[in-house]
């Protein structure tokens, strides 16, 4: 737990400080500082209290308040804030477009790829215990999940496609309900996928000391809750405009917040910022992982949280934390990029080979790569997003040429391996 800040309303207005001076004042509001970090600015507990009065107040002229129902959000856009929020404008819209930033395969091959990390992370965050590889290896080979973490997995694989598919339209208590079912399936009983809960028996707690962090609005709230939060979703008035990513970012909290289902609502609120940004039109966070970054970060995703809950229900704590992650989760996208353009060298070795394409020339770089690694025509057929007799006929052909050698599993399955030519024709 967060030490809980001295009540700013027991001080007399002329505790104020006039003499702040300016590297503390730009550091306080850069990053949006709570009391806990704004005690050891100051030289006394004394000079402290009152350094935490002054911002408190400098913060309350400039607050924007979002009601829902019962529940009264504020929040402040800093000049650091919206200096990263252009940024992310400029680059999650029309300042980047698609065929600028990955050429066609790249395009389908990373945008599978993203959806598998989102799916993985999103679900590690909520305790699935699997690696990267075998979960990975399970959504390319479209192989059934064994155990409850890799249900958790690929429920939340179907849920990114899901919105993928709904990404233009409006959110309904309904699709709410859905988005649960998918995220929860086989995971949860059944008489609690898809619905509110029915009871206040649910708290969050600390795992390790079993304190309660946070006690969630009475059940008996919840329909009409949710409908303005659905309502809040669909509608941005002009007259009270409010920035998307900032928007997104309210969602999110407000679905950890009211934790509107019995289990799930981690993963049910993650959907709904992905689903947002994307009806919004930032298409580039299709193509990010941005649950991989929460996950390195998890100690401060949730710290945002209690933040926010600590301070009057500041969601601001909450926003710096999202867009820092999807600043860190484009970088990470750039990398990437950086790294597919020295791939390219090297898949021009490939190319030599008469009648090769694309898809098989990064099949060989994989091999090359890894000479342990095997794929099967459902896997191809998955990270391409091609049909299934295109992936045969890719593996196929470089059998005939014994490039690779195809072992079978069983009557209808078959892995595809280093073949005898291989050294030959690419040491």
């Amino acid at each position: 737990m967060i030490e809980k800040a001295p009540d700013s309303l027991a001080y007399d207005t002329n505790e104020l400080i006039s003499n702040i001076t300016p590297k503390i004042a730009r550091k306080i509001d850069n990053e949006y500082l709570y009391w806990d970090k704004i005690k050891y600015l100051a030289k006394s507990i004394n000079e402290a209290k009152k350094l935490w009065l002054t911002t408190k107040v400098s913060r309350e002229f400039r607050y924007d308040y979002i009601t829902i129902q019962s529940i009264y959000c504020k929040y402040n856009i800093t000049k650091n804030l919206q200096k990263k929020l252009h940024y992310l404008d400029h680059n999650f819209g029309a300042g980047l477009q698609k065929d600028q930033l990955l050429s066609e395969l790249d395009k389908h091959q990373y945008l599978n790829n993203a959806l598998m990390e989102e799916s993985i992370f999103s679900s590690m965050i909520e305790g699935a215990t699997t690696t990267r590889i075998k979960a990975k290896d399970m959504l390319r080979k479209n192989k059934s999940p064994k155990n409850k973490s890799e249900h958790m997995i690929l429920n939340n694989y179907e849920t990114i496609q899901y919105i993928s598919d709904h990404k233009t339209e409006d959110i309904s208590i309904e699709k709410l309900y859905e988005i649960h079912r998918l995220v929860t399936k086989n995971t949860l009983e059944e008489e609690r996928v898809g619905v509110f809960r029915k009871n206040n028996e649910i708290h969050v707690m600390n795992e390790i000391t079993g304190e309660i962090v946070h006690t969630p609005p009475s059940f008996e709230l919840l329909d009409n809750l949710m409908k303005s939060f659905c309502n809040f979703f669909n509608t941005n008035l002009k007259d009270n405009f409010i920035h998307p990513i900032v928007k997104a970012s309210i969602l999110h909290f407000l679905i950890g917040y009211i934790h509107p289902f019995v289990d799930g609502n981690g993963r049910t609120a993650r959907a709904i910022f992905y689903w947002y940004l994307l009806k919004e039109g930032y298409w580039l966070a299709e193509y990010l992982s941005i649950s991989r970054v929460i996950m390195k970060t998890k100690t401060q995703y949730e710290k945002a949280y209690i933040y926010t809950e600590i301070d009057d229900l500041d969601v601001t704590y909450f926003m710096n934390y999202q867009v820092k992650i999807l600043i860190q989760a484009f970088e990470d996208l750039k990398k990437y990029v950086a790294k597919k353009k020295k791939e390219e060298g090297k898949l021009s070795l490939f190319f030599k080979e008469p009648n090769i394409n694309e898809r098989q020339a990064q099949i060989l770089y994989w091999i090359m790569e890894n000479e342990n690694r095997h794929f099967t025509v459902k896997e191809i057929e998955n990270i391409f997003l091609v049909t299934n007799q295109t992936a045969r006929t890719d593996l196929e052909s470089l059998v005939d040429r014994n490039i690779l050698k195809k072992i079978h599993i069983n009557k209808k399955t078959a892995n595809y391996w280093k073949g005898e030519a291989f050294d030959q024709k690419f040491s």
